[in-house]
């Protein structure tokens, strides 16, 4: 029993020091950040091909199978806290989903670990609407010479 109370009280420890850290945030928050925590389109392929961001697609492993980006990593939501290893500290970290409901949720969860991230403000449905014909072809060939 006493087991089970030094766990619980752990847990609760540091579920107050999340919302603390959040609440600090929160207490921050201005236009300048409103903006800084968004990226769109444009200006992540950008990045990407230039290497300076990771794309981390946080949708449900059945939904980036049935259809995804070819730059970017699939790391559920529900997995993130477990696979922290494999995001680059030194790059910008973009969280993606369609829309952006759970790429925001990813990024302020990334953001109190310590990562420099923002989510993909105009969703992936928005993404996949760009990059087509010219756009895809000049993008994955651009983002393919920074992989090597």
């Amino acid at each position: 029993m006493r087991f089970a109370s030094l766990i619980l009280a752990l847990f609760i420890g540091a579920s107050l020091a999340l919302a603390e850290d959040l609440g600090t945030y929160l207490r921050g928050f201005d236009y300048e950040e409103r903006s800084a925590m968004k990226i769109q389109t444009p200006e992540l392929l950008v990045l990407l091909e230039e290497g300076k961001a990771q794309a981390i697609d946080i949708r449900f492993k059945e939904e980036f199978e049935a259809w995804h980006m070819g730059f970017s990593t699939n790391i559920p939501l529900n997995e993130l806290p477990e696979r922290l290893h494999e995001l680059d500290k030194s790059k910008l970290i973009v969280t993606m989903c369609p829309h952006n409901d759970r790429a925001n949720l990813a990024r302020i969860y990334l953001m109190l670990q310590g990562y420099n991230v923002r989510y993909l403000s105009d969703g992936l449905l928005r993404t996949a609407d760009f990059l087509r014909g010219e756009n895809a072809k000049e993008f994955m060939e651009a983002y393919r010479l920074h992989r090597k």
